[in-house]
């Protein structure tokens, strides 16, 4: 096409085609889907640190380590407390674009207003961009903090959830899998932040609280494989913030750096990610897997590094 496209022009035309041809190839190649990948799930622990995942016994996420890509020093958004950075994972960008600022922050209560809005009233999320790209997906979301579901576009969810505790929340998404094999799932648990409220971020507590995490994310995979879903899903496991001493909301490295880690249908094997992640590109990520083009508004970039064969 780019030759027939070119033969008789002059060169100004010429430069001004393969300017557009290049312009375009970037654009498709941004929207690139994963193959073979039909399925995804998030599974977002709050307040779970990397200095927790390593004192812990974690056997699912060490394996999700060694059989796909991560990074422990993923970073989160300031301030480092729960709604800017739940909304920044989903929103594909940071507190000064979506205009979560903190926990008070509720749909007419607000001191920012987002530089864009979807059809909700509040900036993209994934959800609303899965469901715009891919109308016939099957989307969704079940979370065990009930501040979690105000963030999301739940017009675009086909079950949006707040759950009874995790182990309520892990069941729920492992009954979904058998009932609707969803595309896309985000699991939110909570338990892991109360550990380090009342008992501390390293506390003994606190990291039996990360070991729980990992069972719950070892029945999300004994879920996808009893569902017929594992061969072809990707799993992301990862942070809203991390904590130090029994608090976090500060600008400190124990309380900004996160886990990333993603494993699953053309994910890169045991490999330690080496590009920066932060919170706000695992939304571009999702979009990515998906062959979706984020919106212009978002500031994040998928993390290809992760992928065998990105481009």
């Amino acid at each position: 096409m780019g030759n027939q496209l070119i033969s008789g022009r002059t060169p100004a035309a010429v430069a001004t085609i393969c300017a557009l041809l290049a312009a375009w190839s970037v654009a498709r190649s941004a929207q690139a889907q994963v193959a073979g990948a039909e399925h995804v799930v998030i599974v977002g622990c709050d307040g779970m640190s990397p200095e927790g995942i390593r004192q812990a016994d974690t056997p699912h996420m060490d394996r999700m380590m060694r059989e796909g890509a991560f990074s422990l020093h993923a970073r989160a958004v300031m301030p480092t407390s729960s709604s800017p950075n739940w909304a920044s994972m989903i929103m594909g960008a940071g507190p000064e674009q979506h205009g979560v600022t903190s926990n008070g922050w509720e749909r007419d209560k607000f001191q920012i207003v987002p530089t864009a809005t979807g059809p909700e009233g509040i900036f993209p999320t994934i959800f609303g961009v899965l469901r715009a790209g891919r109308p016939r997906a099957v989307i969704a979301c079940f979370h065990d903090w009930d501040g979690f579901g105000r963030l999301v576009e739940g017009k675009s969810c086909d079950a949006l959830e707040n759950a009874d505790g995790p182990l309520d929340a892990t069941r729920r998404a492992v009954g979904y899998f058998a009932a609707k094999k969803p595309h896309f799932t985000f699991v939110h648990l909570d338990h892991v932040d109360h550990a380090g409220h009342t008992y501390g971020w390293g506390s003994e507590e606190y990291i039996q609280a990360v070991a729980e995490a990992d069972r719950y994310i070892g029945d999300i995979f004994h879920g996808l494989r009893a569902a017929g879903m594992h061969e072809r899903a990707i799993v992301l496991v990862t942070s809203d913030h991390g904590g130090r001493e029994k608090g976090h909301g500060g600008a400190t490295m124990e309380e900004i750096e996160i886990p990333w880690i993603i494993t699953g249908q053309g994910v890169a094997s045991g490999k330690e990610l080496q590009t920066p992640v932060n919170t706000y590109d695992t939304a571009a990520t999702v979009a990515y897997i998906f062959g979706l083009s984020p919106p212009e508004r978002w500031i994040a970039r998928p993390v290809r590094e992760a992928f065998r064969d990105a481009r």
